[in-house]
């Protein structure tokens, strides 16, 4: 698709993620080429987080039939969905816009159900629409986009999350419960460099709109009031900027009487959607 010098190219065939956005003639996505090896799924691209987002333990998820335990996909964890390994199929294509399906199967995930993303180019702005239904029997759902920007190698980028809270994580990255204040280094509220810091966090009640700031672009992720989770993680490969409409781990966290992750169960016949919108200015 391309817009007003603006062009992205969508991979239906590798998780129905964006694998290329060209602002200003550069890169911003960070290609497939630059992905981790031992599992390159995961890191890279843009995809989406569908039916659920971020870690659960151990794949548990209980439910009124009983504890369903889906087959870890980044071990201890099940991570991020089952979408970004799908082939979508497109249902509608134009030279500004692309809609896709795919059926959601997959790690023992038993609740059924399908996903329908739609992408939308203009000369300053990406609209992302995200949805899920058609389950044949109550399970949970959650959504999100897994953007991997690029980083460039000489000058450094900012970044801003207005937040104050993180949640606390165990030593597999994974959200007690609890929520504490965020630290000095932490706090991205007034869109400091980033330098070398290394964040994996969860921020939670987060205000948008998130700001990714190259040394020629800044970027603005405007997100719906749904997915005030945002997860930063800030790797030396790429900067990750995830709002999300669930706490990784909510099934269990929700299971133990946590309130506010951000859950949600589907019966059959319900649908839930989130829209996000980016928009640049260099």
């Amino acid at each position: 698709m391309s817009a007003g010098g603006v062009v992205t190219r969508i991979d239906p065939a590798d998780g129905g993620r964006i694998v290329s956005l060209l602002i200003a003639g550069v890169e911003r996505i960070l290609p497939k080429a630059r992905a981790r090896a031992h599992a390159p799924a995961l890191y890279w691209g843009c995809y989406p987080m569908v039916p659920w987002a971020g870690r659960l333990s151990e794949g548990r998820i209980p439910t009124n039939a009983g504890e369903v335990r889906l087959a870890p996909n980044l071990p201890p964890s099940a991570i991020h969905g089952l979408g970004f390994e799908k082939v979508w199929e497109i249902v509608e294509r134009s030279a500004t816009a692309v809609t896709m399906t795919c059926e959601l199967r997959g790690l023992g995930w038993p609740f059924g159900g399908s996903a329908r993303q739609t992408l939308r180019l203009g000369d300053r702005h990406l609209e992302l629409e995200l949805a899920v239904g058609g389950y044949t029997r109550a399970g949970p759902a959650g959504l999100g986009w897994h953007p991997w920007f690029t980083r460039p190698s000489r000058e450094d980028m900012r970044l801003c999350v207005d937040a104050t809270e993180v949640l606390v994580l165990d030593a597999d990255l994974v959200p007690t419960g609890k929520v504490r204040r965020v630290t000095e280094t932490e706090d991205l509220r007034s869109c400091p460099p980033l330098g070398d810091r290394r964040l994996d966090h969860v921020y939670v009640r987060a205000n948008g709109p998130a700001i990714v700031r190259w040394p020629d672009l800044e970027l603005r992720i405007a997100y719906d009031a749904s997915m005030r989770t945002v997860v930063v993680h800030t790797p030396v490969e790429g900067i990750c900027v995830e709002p999300q409409t669930m706490w990784p781990n909510a099934p269990l966290l929700a299971a133990a009487g946590v309130r506010g992750t951000g859950l949600r169960t589907l019966e059959p016949g319900d649908t839930v959607s989130a829209n996000e919108e980016w928009t640049w200015h260099r």
